[in-house]
């Protein structure tokens, strides 16, 4: 139930498509956007939930400004707990974290030369990119799972 799933990646840009506009800063991380907007939501303090996760308020606000790496998964955890959510929610919480690591590292050493530029191009250009292009790019990739997952092949091999 709470293994790696990306089916719903297309519904989360739409599901949360102009957060930053909101005043948070642009480095947020998808998980660190989906907290901090559970807490809102909820009226919770940072403190009430940082105490409940056994962790200084000061680390839990740098996880939701994107200053932290993925939490492990004690913490998603206990996020779930303190948040009383399960099923979809759940799922798109632990979602959410797997896609926020913001130091991520790709493995091209079984991909084609060009999959290697791409990948290094992404890496180094990707600061410069603006919202339409990250967009544009989303749509790529959705469409080339798409395409994978309708050929029957498997998406994660």
């Amino acid at each position: 139930m709470f293994g790696f799933d990306d089916t719903k990646a297309d519904d989360d840009r739409r599901r949360y498509p102009a957060r930053k506009t909101r005043g948070t800063p642009e480095h947020v991380t998808p998980l660190g956007e989906l907290v901090r907007e559970l807490r809102r939501e909820r009226n919770l303090p940072l403190k009430d939930m940082a105490e409940h996760l056994g962790v200084s308020p000061a680390y839990l606000s740098a996880l939701e400004k994107g200053q932290r790496g993925k939490p492990t998964w004690a913490l998603i955890q206990g996020m779930l707990a303190y948040f009383h959510i399960i099923w979809d929610e759940a799922d798109d919480l632990v979602r959410q974290a797997q896609l926020s690591d913001p130091k991520v590292k790709v493995d091209t050493t079984s991909c084609s030369a060009r999959a290697t530029l791409f990948a290094n191009r992404l890496a180094s250009e990707v600061n410069g990119l603006n919202e339409a292009d990250l967009n544009e790019l989303l749509e790529v990739l959705d469409r080339a799972r798409a395409r994978r997952r309708s050929s029957g092949a498997d998406y994660y091999t």
